[in-house]
């Protein structure tokens, strides 16, 4: 499969961009109708295909491209379910996916072949149709999960346990197609190296997860160069997806591991941002290449035939999966969940049924059955899974005999710790500078519960070791957002020197929610606007709290009452720096009264050359030629109040200065560009 997919993807010429067009054209109309009428957008993509195949217009007609554009997404799919599990939840369920992910696949393939024989299907075939109808699509069910948000949840834990096993399955069930064709291979033989090959692949994993991969990524991610980032992200998606593909292992396996092997590095969550944009791409051709098998005409002429065949499909596969896990002791509530979330057929049954053809144990009019089967379970999917928990909730209730001893609502006997998180109420802290530190440390002792985004390796690296909750990301980056439960925050506070990327941050979290109430800091008085209009709540500039501690000090040199200026400080505050924004009824004509001749002004260096600047300010004798006191100067995030004889102003300072106005105005042609 891999060798076909270089192959494929080296010989991709211009000429596709057409198929590209119509897939995705078609796809927006169709989609478009589909949310007016509140319909699944999975169903749209189905449909497109259906639309666009070679049974209906005909409008695409590089399918084998389609294809593997399709596994990509997969692939991307299931890396991004790796990258937001750990190994450590993983063998928390392990029991679920082992045990109860083959009770599902032997119990489907017993109850399949029982009714396959039933219809007359000699004992070979009838053992193949079991294989393919044990097996789950792991592409819908765990999209819906994420748009959900229940892949954390006991019933969704279960749910992609046995997808797990499902993924694992299709293996050793490939491998036992042959021999159920007659043919004449040593399948012992090969399941035995399979295992090995299995238990090697583990191995590295674990290796790679404690050692290898949180160190590449540290040095990447200290770099700061996020296509660097998003590089290393995805050659170690598809190298390990590689890897197992050579093995005889599933490509999606393989993305599986990889996300696994991330999860356990801080960087998770930066990374399933980045990623998250090309799998929802790739991952819609997925959809619509399913949709291209569809024989409409087919399906018209046996209609009753294939809803009655697809009702049982769903019965056996329903009952299959909720006893499985009521087997390893969840309750019956959750286990009816399991079962109406994987009732369907999945896209490794596809598969399974190509190589059956191969080898003649499915006829072309038993092939078409199974197509149709198989969609038909697929459209009803994210209908049945959004009432699952009312349907599940209402067998539950429902006045079954001999039950009244047992509680059909009760928790499971085995427990699985959720992984999301239960912050509530909290503070969200991002960057984690001098002023993200001082913020925490009052959050502590005041037991305020938060939480922490930095994008700084190093500084992530060294305040996990000393306990603090924080996550490595672009607080940009939904994801990260997402992690940090921003929706369930009442404070957050975005302490990062970069101004693009403040409102970037500010946009994404109004987006998001409207809960927070959003305070930033900024370094320039002009950024308040913005900021306000994005959504942000307070805006508190660094540049005038410089300027009101500067001139604290300066009046207390002209021995001006302190209460003064404390009335006027509070004045500015209380209006929210309204007077610098032009409100109405923010009047600064008290400082006026209070000091009519001074004026104290920050002014930015914007030259790196002049008779005032890289000079040290004794020799320039800038008070004696232009009538200005330098108090403070603020350069590279620090403010030097101690002013003395050998600081020289350099390009990029914000040097404070008192004087009068037309002092203050040469200062400025001196030093600003005109």
């Amino acid at each position: 499969m891999s060798t076909n997919f270089l192959s494929i993807l080296a010989n991709v010429e211009i000429p596709m961009l057409a198929d590209i067009v119509w897939i995705f054209g078609l796809a927006t109309v169709v989609i478009l109708l589909f949310i007016r009428f509140k319909i699944p957008t999975i169903i749209g993509f189905l449909l497109t295909g259906a639309l666009a195949g070679p049974f209906g217009f005909s409008l695409v007609n590089a399918s084998q491209t389609v294809e593997v554009l399709s596994e990509i997404g997969v692939i991307l799919l299931l890396f991004v379910i790796g990258l937001e599990f750990s190994l450590k939840s993983l063998l928390s369920i392990k029991k679920a996916v082992f045990i109860g992910g083959a009770l599902q696949v032997i119990l489907t393939i017993l109850a399949t072949y029982l009714f396959s024989s039933f219809l007359g299907f000699e004992w070979n075939v009838a053992v193949f149709i079991g294989f393919l109808f044990s097996l789950s699509s792991t592409a819908i069910v765990l999209k819906i999960l994420q748009e959900e948000g229940q892949v954390g949840s006991i019933s969704g834990r279960m749910t992609l346990a046995i997808l797990i096993f499902q993924d694992i399955a299709i293996v050793p069930l490939m491998l036992l197609t042959p021999m159920l064709a007659g043919a004449n291979d040593n399948v012992g033989w090969s399941l035995l190296w399979l295992g090995l090959k299995g238990i090697g692949v583990v191995i590295v994993t674990l290796i790679s997860a404690k050692y290898l991969v949180p160190k590449l990524l540290y040095r990447i991610a200290a770099s700061k160069n996020e296509e660097l980032f998003l590089l290393s992200i995805i050659v170690i998606c598809f190298a390990v997806a590689y890897l197992t593909s050579l093995l005889g292992l599933s490509l999606g396996l393989g993305a599986f591991l990889a996300g696994l092997i991330i999860s356990e590095s801080e960087y998770s969550h930066h990374a399933t941002g980045k990623i998250l944009p090309f799998r929802e791409v790739f991952l819609s051709f997925f959809f619509v290449s399913i949709g291209m098998l569809f024989d409409v005409g087919f399906f018209i002429q046996h209609l009753l035939p294939i809803f009655g065949l697809t009702l049982v499909t769903i019965l056996i596969k329903f009952l299959t999966a909720s006893i499985s896990v009521r087997l390893i002791g969840q309750s019956i509530r959750e286990s009816l969940i399991v079962g109406l979330s994987i009732f369907q057929l999945g896209e490794f049954s596809l598969l399974l049924a190509k190589e059956g053809m191969r080898q003649e144990l499915l006829d072309p009019v038993s092939y078409q059955y199974f197509l149709s089967i198989t969609l038909l379970t697929m459209a009803l999917t994210p209908f049945a899974m959004g009432k699952r928990v009312s349907i599940a909730s209402r067998i539950c209730n429902l006045p079954i005999p001999g039950t009244e001893k047992y509680s059909f609502n009760a928790k499971s006997r085995t427990e699985i710790p959720a992984v999301q998180s239960d912050l509530k109420d909290h503070l969200v802290i991002i960057g984690f500078g001098l002023n993200g530190h001082n913020l925490a440390k009052a959050a502590k002792t005041s037991k305020i519960p938060y939480a922490i985004i930095e994008l700084n390796p190093a500084t992530v690296r060294r305040e996990l070791a000393n306990g603090e909750p924080i996550t490595f990301g672009d607080a940009a980056n939904e994801t990260v957002l997402q992690h940090v439960q921003i929706n369930k925050a009442r404070v957050a506070v975005i302490a990062i020197s970069n101004a693009d990327a403040t409102k970037r941050i500010v946009s994404a979290i109004r987006h998001l929610t409207g809960n927070p109430y959003i305070i930033v800091r900024t370094r320039y008085v002009n950024e308040i606007e913005e900021n306000l209009k994005l959504g942000a709540d307070e805006v508190i500039p660094e540049e005038f709290e410089t300027s009101i501690e500067i001139f604290t000090r300066v009046l207390g040199k002209y021995l001006i009452p302190r209460h003064h200026v404390e009335d006027f400080t509070e004045e500015v505050r209380s209006h929210n720096y309204a007077m610098f924004r032009k409100v109405p009824g923010a009047s600064p004509s008290r400082i006026r009264v209070d000091l009519p001749d001074i004026n104290l002004v920050g002014v930015l260096v914007e030259k790196d050359t002049g008779d005032y600047i890289n000079r040290p300010i004794k020799e320039t004798r800038i008070r004696q030629k232009l009538g200005v006191n330098i108090v403070a100067i603020k350069r590279d995030e620090k403010t030097i109040y101690e002013i003395t004889g050998d600081i020289k102003l350099k390009l990029g300072d914000l040097v404070y200065v008192v004087g009068g106005q037309e002092a203050i105005e040469k200062f400025q042609t001196e030093v600003e560009v005109s």
